[in-house]
């Protein structure tokens, strides 16, 4: 029992950070430097309670190329992608089923991942929009139509 204890005391004084240092970085707006701030929280290091309120780091150590690993990609997604694209339907559109392919004007190929299917009558070039939601689901809306197929693009 006391082994089992004392194996529990140790293994959560590793998981303990600084209380002050954690409220001073949730005050912080910018989600930058909110981040450096907490990644700057040496963790499992008790800080005497006679010290007070932890003062900020003065410089943030700039990220090695290790740590940045991955992020990079993160942030040029959502920065750099547009919410929807608009083109049409080459020709005559009659509907779709899972697994169909539709290629439209710009030349892109999208295909139907979900269990949809729709029998339209025969539409001439209609207009869609590709747009991504919330979540990152990618939906074709189809213009004459209310129903908007999952889709991810293949070509």
């Amino acid at each position: 029992m006391k082994k089992a204890l004392y194996l529990l005391l140790l293994v959560s004084g590793a998981a303990f950070a600084d209380d002050a240092a954690l409220q001073k970085c949730r005050l912080l707006a910018d989600a930058a430097s909110r981040l450096s701030c907490y990644d700057a929280i040496p963790i499992g290091q008790a800080t005497p309670a006679a010290a007070g309120v932890a003062a900020a780091p003065a410089a943030v150590p700039a990220r090695t190329p290790e740590q940045a690993f991955g992020m990079e990609a993160v942030k040029k997604q959502a920065d750099e992608q547009p919410k929807s694209i608009e083109s049409a339907i080459a020709g005559t559109f009659d509907g779709w089923r899972p697994g169909s392919q539709i290629k439209l004007a710009n030349g892109q190929v999208w295909k139907v991942v979900d269990g949809s299917e729709a029998v339209l009558a025969p539409l001439q070039n209609p207009k869609v929009k590709v747009s991504r939601n919330f979540f990152g689901t990618i939906f074709l809306e189809i213009e004459g139509t209310n129903q908007s197929p999952k889709v991810r693009r293949v070509q």
